[in-house]
């Protein structure tokens, strides 16, 4: 497994916030002493989204929400390991899909990749970390209005025909991280209407000794506060994000697109992680 440029900066992000400190010290990982610091890096992402963003443009705006977003891994001691090249896809415009398994999943390729994500509209009212989310160029979608999707299937097409990077998780909710739940094809149409390339990007949590992490998993009932005191209890947590190879949608449906996305995703699960192709 290689380790990227963008995972070096992840650890550096690590060693930023924790200062001298080493990382397995007990007093840093003590959850609740991980938990208060969340709030306050939250605290300060807002007050930089409040008086610095307007300011910035999309670049410093993109590289600022990494570095946010590394720092807050961190403070979870969580270690993202690349695989691939992130920065090809930013290069072009290119639509990435991953599988979902946490909440994390959106700091974890923030703080590899520079992207935009589409989201449900749900999450633009949740305290805070909606706010930032808009703030960073999420695109929100609701679900519930049909006429809704064709505006974004509009818009999405013109970000990725201007060079745009967009990231969505088209299971269209998480999983409990042991299964790969089946592609909705709709939004997989702005890729073939731009004739843009689609990144199958794979998500997996591990514990350090190899084994698949099922506390970062995020789903069913259960709410963010419990997910992150879940979270927060764990010693460590190893992150893989696997960039395969590119799909060329040219001359591709929507539903061939999406299941091509999908197969890729899901034949490269390791027995190891505790997922296996069907």
């Amino acid at each position: 497994m290689s380790i990227r440029p963008a995972a070096r900066q992840s650890r550096a992000a690590a060693w930023i916030i924790r200062g001298i400190t080493p990382p397995w010290n007990p007093v840093v990982n003590f959850p609740a002493l991980k938990l208060l610091r969340v709030a306050v890096h939250v605290l300060a992402g807002s007050l930089t989204v409040l008086t610095l963003f307007p300011r910035l443009d999309r670049a410093a705006r993109a590289r600022r929400v990494g570095l946010w977003s590394a720092k807050l891994l961190a403070i979870l001691a969580v270690e993202v390991e690349v695989e691939g090249d992130p920065d090809a896809a930013h290069r072009a415009g290119a639509l990435l899909v991953a599988n979902h398994v946490s909440w994390m999943d959106i700091y974890v390729i923030f703080s590899v990749a520079r992207t935009r994500f589409i989201s449900k509209a749900e999450v633009r009212g949740w305290p805070v970390i909606g706010w930032l989310a808009e703030a960073a160029g999420t695109l929100f979608l609701t679900r519930e209005r049909k006429s809704d999707a064709m505006r974004l299937n509009r818009m999405m097409a013109t970000h990725l025909r201007e060079g745009d990077c967009l990231t969505l998780f088209p299971e269209g909710t998480t999983s409990d991280g042991g299964e790969l739940l089946p592609f909705y094809p709709s939004l997989f149409q702005p890729a073939v209407d731009a004739e843009a390339q689609v990144w199958p990007v794979r998500i997996r949590y591990l514990t350090p000794d190899g084994g698949r992490c099922r506390e970062a998993a995020y789903y069913g009932n259960m709410s963010l506060v419990e997910s992150l005191l879940r979270i927060a209890r764990l010693k460590a947590v190893r992150v893989e994000v696997d960039f395969l190879p590119p799909i060329s949608s040219k001359g591709m449906r929507r539903r061939e697109l999406a299941a091509a996305a999908e197969a890729a995703i899901r034949e490269g699960f390791a027995p190891s992680s505790g997922l296996l192709p069907k």
